[in-house]
């Protein structure tokens, strides 16, 4: 299981190797969610997404003989980019197994990182299931997307620098809004945020129709989405909350939000427009709770995470077109 010790040596490992990205803010946000709001914009990341922390921290931490025998990880494109290129650094081989529905950017992306991609149909076949199989047979370590103890640890030191830059800012009391697919990142900076800055309060946000974490913690126990695919939000769309990632959240987060698309491609004009950021549909989801549903969150600070920015081209026009 994850801890604070795990996030902390993978932030020693990742020390030279991940950005420590910034918290932005703008009086025009703060003027439309009648609150100071703070944007941690891992859009800025390596890879455009905040899942290099989870794949170098996972590469890093195996055993060389293990690691040079080559990787194996299921995504529909951050993850599998982060992984790919952490692979890379180290000299290995992955393999990534992507939705055929991924955004083309992703898997193209991931692709030019050198991996080799292999495509199933999200709604029939069964990931974890082909994972499994060609790690089998290759000698694969499979990288899982979030239900991995050094992957939530790599993600937890993004929940140490908003502990380090909200002390900076005389910031001790704040709602943190997470984008959350699988919780590998809402539970790793909620383990972080726990005891370096237990005045923070992680909040899960996902898109309507997808929202198995709220419905999780609200029922007490894993609930599963009835449907894996068709929204924009293809970031964040997973089955339901992981095994090791729901007992933190529920542990330690408050009530999740549930944002539509539409306030997500909304949230991405308005961070092109007064933060100069490209962020995804599933990467906006925070921040669009954050501006259009100011009463579910308390307090004079909200802290959202814009966890990644690959989105495609049209529909980042789209975005612009109808909301800038």
């Amino acid at each position: 299981m994850s801890s604070l010790d795990m996030i902390e040596a993978a932030a020693r490992r990742l020390q030279g190797h991940a950005r420590r990205t910034p918290l932005l803010g703008s009086p025009f946000l703060d003027d439309i969610a009648g609150r100071r709001v703070l944007v941690k914009p891992e859009c800025l990341q390596h890879t455009g997404s905040f899942k290099f922390r989870g794949g170098w921290s996972a590469l890093s931490a195996l055993d060389p003989a293990t690691r040079a025998r080559g990787v194996i990880a299921f995504s529909s494109g951050n993850h599998a980019q982060g992984v790919t290129l952490a692979a890379k650094l180290h000299g290995v081989p992955a393999v990534i197994v992507m939705p055929s529905d991924a955004p083309r950017i992703k898997v193209e992306n991931t692709r030019a990182y050198g991996a080799e991609v292999v495509l199933y149909d999200r709604a029939s076949g069964d990931r974890d299931a082909i994972g499994a199989q060609l790690a089998a047979e290759r000698g694969l370590t499979l990288i899982k997307p979030y239900d991995e103890p050094q992957v939530i640890a790599g993600q937890g030191t993004c929940g140490l620098e908003i502990a380090e830059q909200t002390a900076e800012l005389g910031i001790d009391q704040a709602e943190v809004l997470i984008p959350c697919g699988g919780g590998g990142l809402t539970a790793g900076v909620a383990l972080a945020l726990e005891t370096k800055a237990p005045g923070l309060r992680v909040r899960p946000v996902e898109p309507e129709g997808f929202d198995d974490v709220a419905r999780s913690l609200q029922s007490g126990r894993i609930e599963r989405n009835p449907r894996l695919s068709g929204s924009l939000c293809d970031a964040i769309i997973t089955p339901s909350p992981g095994e090791l990632t729901f007992p933190i959240m529920q542990r330690l987060c408050g009530p999740g939000l549930v944002v539509s698309e539409e306030d997500a491609l909304r949230a991405m004009a308005l961070a092109f427009t007064r933060l100069k950021i490209v962020i995804e549909p599933g990467g906006a989801v925070a921040l669009a709770a954050a501006l259009f549903h100011p009463a579910s969150t308390a307090g004079d600070t909200v802290i959202a995470v814009a966890s990644g920015g690959n989105a495609d081209s049209g529909l980042f026009r789209q975005a612009l077109e109808t909301h800038a």
